[in-house]
């Protein structure tokens, strides 16, 4: 009984020092499952796909192979056999082209050596010379297909999606969202009516857009009868197969843009509106310097999330054209699916990897050199 109430005090005792320290480590326990299952599901594939990447990966009767062959995956995307796939036919470059190219190298190299006067960093000159080097490859790229009229790959089509689809979503986004921030009649009808695309799967928009351009059977036949293109056929033309993807994308992604714009516009105070009114200035001037400085921060993000999405577009591509006609529409993402369905699963996982460098490299440009600077710009 003397013992017994002699270690009762301790015992209490460890248990006050156990309890507080499941306290103090309380953030910790809470979120060590989380990163479990990160580590589980996210890094391990990660790592998984890049030891691929660097490897030959045949799949047998019941095994598989993993034979180590470094770069040769990538090699295979710029110099070898996949060269045409990736980046394009190169068969000389035009004078358009040449011009275009050293007009952008002098370009970036005036860019580099105004930095470099006015506030250098080593750490920010190794990286504009990171985003330097691939803004060339990207003007080079197009120079020597595009505007040397022969064909450009995978990467080249995904710039496309990227660059011509974001900037015709913003714009129209943008534009409706201005729209109804005004203070019109119906406008609450409209804005439930734009947000509708959203609400629908990419596998239903790509159908939805096939069936609509069929120019025999669609239900707009009658139309393009009428205006003399019932006989063309635009999954065969690859310029017109490039248009319809970004149109059925657009269609998709407007109303993202257009319903996070009206959100902004519609927090931000109008004294400053109703002064500048007062003052008689006009209501694109009231647009560039006071509505537009306020709206910048969120419409980088926008913009930022639609690229990052955009170089993963798959659906679309796949469902409306198969990639084609040839390889017209194929997407980088298209390209790895394609690679992987065939078993060949290194070159898939290069793939991924290259457009996971192109995403990150364009993402975080566009991030730091123009929205960064316009917000310096404006403070």
């Amino acid at each position: 009984m003397t013992t017994s109430i002699l270690t009762s005090p301790k015992r209490l005792t460890r248990r006050q020092r156990f309890s507080e320290w499941v306290d103090r480590q309380a953030s910790t326990l809470f979120i060590t499952p989380a990163v479990v299952l990160i580590l589980v599901f996210s890094i391990f594939p990660l790592v998984a796909s890049l030891i691929i990447a660097f490897s030959r990966f045949r799949l047998g009767a019941g095994s598989y192979k993993v034979r180590w062959v470094g770069f040769k995956n990538f090699e295979k995307q710029f110099f070898g056999s996949e060269q045409f796939h990736f980046l394009g036919t190169f068969k000389g470059m035009s004078l358009f082209g040449w011009v275009v190219t050293i007009a952008a190298a002098l370009l970036l190299i005036w860019w580099l050596y105004r930095y470099c006067k006015t506030r250098f960093w080593w750490l920010g000159f190794i990286g504009r010379i990171i985003s330097a080097l691939v803004f060339f490859g990207i003007v080079l790229l197009f120079s020597a297909t595009l505007l040397s009229g022969t064909q450009f790959g995978t990467l080249g089509v995904t710039l496309f999606y990227v660059f011509v689809g974001c900037a015709l979503q913003f714009g129209i986004g943008l534009g409706i969202a201005l729209l109804c921030a005004q203070p019109i009649r119906g406008r609450t009808f409209f804005r439930v009516l734009f947000f509708i695309p959203l609400m629908i799967t990419p596998i239903g928009i790509g159908y939805a857009f096939r069936m609509l351009a069929d120019t025999t059977k669609g239900p707009f036949s009658p139309v393009w009868q009428w205006a003399g293109l019932g006989d063309f056929s635009w999954a065969t033309d690859p310029w017109a197969a490039r248009i319809f993807i970004v149109i059925g994308d657009s269609w998709q992604w407007i109303p993202f843009v257009f319903i996070i714009l009206l959100a902004a516009l519609e927090n931000i105070p109008k004294d400053q509106q109703e002064a500048a009114e007062v003052d008689g200035a006009s209501g694109w001037q009231i647009f560039r310097e006071i509505t537009w400085p306020q709206l910048l921060p969120v419409a980088a993000t926008v913009m930022l999330i639609r690229m990052i999405e955009a170089f993963k577009l798959v659906d679309l591509p796949n469902i409306m054209t198969a990639g084609g006609p040839g390889i017209a529409t194929e997407s980088m993402s298209l390209h790895s699916y394609f690679a992987w369905r065939s078993l060949d699963l290194g070159q898939s996982a290069a793939i991924a990897y290259l457009l996971l460098f192109v995403t990150v490299v364009l993402c975080v440009s566009f991030f730091n050199y123009v929205v960064i600077g316009k917000l310096r710009q404006a403070a």
